[in-house]
């Protein structure tokens, strides 16, 4: 990339990345702001559509990674009005799972009114409860907000592939998180695809066959 904008309200943070970015050759290239992301978003991407009506058009990656509900509906809208702008999106399941009762039973709008974009949710959420529970509500919940983000020109993906997004686990295997992509071509999800398919260590997972054997 030819410009990194690395975006963190707590300023002792990004004091530590920039002791490490200064490690990499490519040093001059990142900015650090300190800044609430959702409040730096608008001003990051006037540069980026400035860039682009002097030099055409850019390829752009945001990696939105919050410690929790911080990432606002409005944030991924803004970035969306850049022409091509993949994203990486946290979707934190564990906090959900933790705030989704608290947030129904409030009126006003909360965290999770505003990750979502809207009260929606809480329609999904309440219906998810009255039912037989064959569909976990996280899957709902994804296929709800990758439907947001196909309104927005992004690829429209398949509902309930998770192999779309990648799964993080805690030490005792229980759920955290899962990381969302998005793109406005089918050949971004294609990449991302091919990321996904393999390990840290480059080691693609053995899959079961019709008879039960393991298989690369």
């Amino acid at each position: 990339f030819s410009r990194y904008f690395f975006v963190d309200l707590d300023a002792n943070k990004l004091d530590a990345l920039k002791n490490r970015c200064r490690a990499s050759p490519l040093h001059q290239r990142v900015e650090c702001i300190v800044e609430d992301a959702n409040t730096a978003v608008q001003s990051i991407v006037d540069r980026i559509r400035a860039y682009d009506r002097v030099y055409g058009t850019s390829l752009n990656l945001a990696f939105l990674d919050p410690q929790a509900f911080e990432l606002q509906w409005n944030t991924v809208v803004s970035l969306t009005s850049v022409n091509r702008m993949d994203l990486i999106i946290y979707y934190p399941e564990n906090a959900l799972n933790r705030a989704m009762k608290p947030s129904l039973r409030t009126p006003r709008a909360t965290r999770v009114d505003r990750f979502f974009g809207s009260a929606t949710w809480r329609d999904i959420y309440s219906q998810w409860q009255t039912k037989p529970r064959a569909i976990g509500i996280h899957r709902l919940l994804i296929d709800h907000y990758k439907g947001n983000l196909a309104k927005l020109g992004y690829v429209k993906q398949a509902d309930g592939v998770p192999e779309d997004e990648p799964l993080i686990r805690n030490i005792r295997r229980g759920p955290l998180y899962r990381l969302l992509f998005a793109s406005k071509h089918e050949f971004g999800l294609y990449l991302w695809r091919e990321i996904t398919r393999r390990d840290v260590h480059g080691q693609m997972p053995m899959l079961l066959d019709g008879t039960g054997t393991y298989v690369l």
